[in-house]
């Protein structure tokens, strides 16, 4: 009994570090979403200022002016603490280290990963070469490796096999010996990077299940910084874009999809994430990224369509349809919209802040080609990997129904 209550303290010791290093990372992986978009929208870059120049560096008061904007905090106030948590988290600075307050005032602060001072710890360097095996994970194009699973009659996401796991960092030349491999699975479990299913077992070479405990692509919101659980908003691997309503009563959740100019309660975003569904076509499920044991939530059971109608409708001269042409060019986080359906496909969330929205795409269109190739008799997935295997900057063409 003695032995048995120490070993639940090492363990429970154990999930408190690992607790706090993946709100470490969780930290880390906003602001470099955030850096990206931002070099994207070309609010970091070079400026001068007293015949200086200083590189890759934004102004204060203009970024709050941008968050602002793209509805990322409801007023100044708010966007100022966003970014007085990055600088505690020295993901940013001061151009010359004289403020360590975060001022709504002219002056450039600038990204450490940008100019090469962001402070690479043991615990840092964990986490990116974490990343770095998550993302070349999600590349595989016939991924058996990690997927969902279940153990305990519980369904888990992003799990892998332990020894399948090792099989693959020795292929990969990611570690030279087993031995060496099995040491890098325990050190991604004490920080917080996998964990075991249930929560039972430390890292070991065999047939136990280990799951990434973040979904490192996911869309983070900036509030989310300001939260101590920022992660308990639901996620999805199976397309660019996902709108969920969260109900608060504990009953069920229900898919929220809506034009751009409505509002919206939760939006969350995945960039070239894995498009496998794990139900049928009436909707997709998935477990909460809080890795908890609450059940799967069906999350887009419903068609916001009126009526399905058949190519050959779409493309009758004369019928109340007209045809659009978009450039989407897909930022650090995604294009910002769900496709759905099959024969043809339509749109079925836009996200009013991305990069679809902004090119004019709505709800209930239907996808005619994508970069020149018509789609007009395939289904949503084929759809959806072929802009995810693409290029960022993609066309699409559309009918849009004249009356809608």
């Amino acid at each position: 009994m003695v032995l048995a209550g120490a070993m639940d303290g090492i363990g429970n010791t154990m999930q408190k570090k690992a607790a706090e290093l993946e709100r470490m990372a969780e930290v880390l992986i906003t602001g470099e979403q955030l850096r990206l978009r931002l070099h994207e929208g070309k609010v970091i870059k070079d400026r001068r200022h007293h015949l200086r120049t200083y590189p890759n560096c934004f102004v204060a008061k203009e970024l709050i002016d941008w968050l602002m904007e793209h509805k990322e905090a409801s007023d100044r106030d708010t966007a100022i603490k966003i970014m007085q948590r990055l600088l505690d988290q020295s993901i940013i600075h001061h151009v010359c280290d004289e403020h360590r307050e975060f001022r709504d005032m002219k002056l450039f602060y600038r990204f450490r990963k940008d100019d090469g001072t962001f402070p690479l710890d043991n615990e840092s360097k964990v986490f990116m070469r974490g990343q770095r095996i998550y993302e070349k994970l999600m590349m595989i194009t016939e991924n058996s490796l990690l997927q969902t699973r279940e153990e305990e009659g519980l369904s888990f996401e992003r799990t892998v096999v332990a020894s399948e796991f090792i099989d693959w960092l020795l292929q990969e030349g990611e570690m030279a010996t087993r031995e060496e491999a099995g040491e890098l699975g325990r050190r991604l479990l004490e920080h917080g990077i996998i964990q075991h299913v249930t929560n039972k077992h430390h890292f070991v070479d065999g047939a136990l299940l280990y799951q990434f405990r973040m979904n490192f692509r996911r869309r983070r919101r900036l509030i989310e910084l300001l939260t101590e659980r920022g992660r308990s908003i639901p996620e999805n691997h199976d397309s660019p874009f996902c709108l969920r309503k969260q109900n608060s009563d504990g009953g069920n959740t229900s898919f929220l999809s809506v034009s751009p100019t409505k509002e919206i309660k939760l939006i969350v975003g995945v960039r070239r994430s894995s498009m496998s569904s794990s139900c049928g076509s009436s909707g997709y499920y998935s477990s909460s990224p809080t890795l908890s044991s609450s059940p799967p939530v069906l999350c887009n059971p419903k068609s916001v369509l009126k009526r399905q109608v058949s190519p050959e409708e779409l493309q009758t001269p004369g019928g109340p349809y007209i045809k659009k042409t978009f450039t989407i060019l897909g930022d650090a986080v995604g294009w910002g919209f769900v496709v759905r359906g099959s024969k043809p496909c339509h749109i079925q969330a836009v996200d009013p802040s991305g990069p679809a929205a902004a090119a004019g795409m709505k709800v209930c269109q239907f996808v005619v080609s994508v970069n020149g190739l018509n789609v007009l008799s395939v289904d949503y997935r084929t759809v959806s990997n072929l802009i995810l295997n693409g290029p960022r900057s993609v066309v699409m063409e559309v009918m849009e129904d004249v009356d809608y």
